[in-house]
């Protein structure tokens, strides 16, 4: 069943609902199993390896970077493809209130794939850890972390969209323009978006052409060529308005990427911008 995220993240944002159980299963290779589903709607989260899971007839092919949601009392056979051992987080939870029409999550089975995202990774191991220990706290945090999985999930899978993609590489490359003096990272960049770097650079690579340490390298050296030009300030205070603290490392990237030194760009070309055939990095 094809799902829009946009409306399922809202169904969830409008469904009353609670962890009832959270499983981790595995199975060998050559595993079989055919039956029903508990009484709960479920996710199945694959952890390793790969498997088949045939909710009423719809076929579903599950390995990591797939999610599968599951109804509550449907025909499921399952079983072990490949030569790897299958293993896989199942968490049900149970809808505590009549849900909203027209879509109906008891009754539904869908594939979601939000790719590989180690911040999912570390959710689902300390879902399945505070699901372990008892008390009315971590129960509470049991609950405020399935949420915290449920968002990364439409989160990722929001940003795999063609048009998620351009969306997202046009707010981070605006924010890189409009922060590149700050100490930003690709780290940051990424978990200020909610994706993994590996993501990030994907994006980058697919619209820039370069990567995002790359294009925010390439957008400071044309800000610091520009105020070379317009500007009597001291190296040491460009290279601190783009965001280098270390004046010797801004000096030999400037010189790697345009062939001169800082100093010998302003004297040769303060009167003479034009005379600089490569004038900016393209990005």
């Amino acid at each position: 069943m094809k799902i829009d995220i946009n409306k399922l993240a809202e169904h969830f944002a409008h469904t009353s609902f609670r962890v009832e159980q959270v499983s981790l299963y595995g199975h060998d290779p050559g595993r079989r199993g055919d039956g029903y589903t508990e009484a709960f709607p479920g996710f199945v989260f694959p952890l390793r390896g790969k498997a088949e899971f045939v909710f009423g007839g719809t076929p579903y092919i599950l390995a990591p970077g797939v999610v599968v949601h599951g109804g509550a009392n449907m025909k499921l056979d399952r079983k072990v493809i490949g030569n790897t051992r299958w293993e896989y987080l199942l968490v049900h939870y149970r809808i505590c209130a009549p849900e909203p029409t027209g879509f109906s999550l008891l009754k539904s089975h869908f594939q979601l794939a939000p790719g590989q995202s180690p911040r999912l990774t570390e959710l689902l191991k300390l879902l399945w850890r505070l699901s372990r220990q008892p008390g009315g706290v971590t129960a509470f945090q049991t609950e405020t972390i399935f949420r915290c999985v449920l968002e990364e999930i439409f989160v990722c899978v929001r940003n795999q969209s063609s048009d998620g993609e351009q969306a997202l590489f046009e707010q981070i490359s605006n924010y890189i323009h409009e922060h590149y003096m700050d100490a930003l990272t690709v780290r940051a960049l990424a978990e200020q978006n909610d994706i993994n770097e590996n993501r990030l650079f994907y994006v980058f690579k697919k619209y820039a052409g370069m990567g995002p340490g790359n294009y925010l390298m390439a957008y400071r050296l044309n800000q610091a060529k520009d105020g070379l030009l317009a500007t009597d300030a001291p190296i040491g205070e460009v290279a601190n308005s783009v965001g280098y603290a270390d004046a010797l490392y801004f000096s030999r990237l400037f010189k790697k990427q345009f062939g001169v030194s800082p100093g010998e760009f302003r004297s040769h070309f303060r009167n003479n911008p034009y005379g600089f055939q490569d004038g900016s990095i393209h990005i």
